[in-house]
């Protein structure tokens, strides 16, 4: 099977609107750099967002996707693809979220 992710990684980052993010964690195994990953979110994640999307994040376990490997996104578009919520988008990585 050839790469479908042919950008040179740290060009290009995912980022997560965590106001649409439910933690089903469909990014995770699309991703083939291992990008992301599925966890609680922060605290300060938690209080940067409405309290209406509190309450729905509270509904989905209080579970967000988060990207620790960020630098190795090759911007595939695979993570995009499979999220269901179209919680992420790919930005150039000098680009303010």
């Amino acid at each position: 099977m050839s790469d479908p992710c042919t950008v040179a990684p740290g060009l290009w980052k995912p980022v997560i609107d965590r106001s649409r993010c439910e933690g089903k964690a469909a990014c995770v195994p699309a991703c083939p750099y291992n990008v992301f990953e599925v966890r609680t979110i922060a605290e300060a994640d938690r209080q940067a967002l409405s309290f209406l999307t509190r309450l729905k994040l509270r509904v989905h376990g209080n579970r967000t996707a988060y990207t620790p490997n960020a630098d190795a996104c090759r911007a595939c578009g695979l993570c995009v693809a499979a999220c269901p919520e179209k919680a992420i988008k790919i930005v150039a990585s000098g680009s303010p979220e």
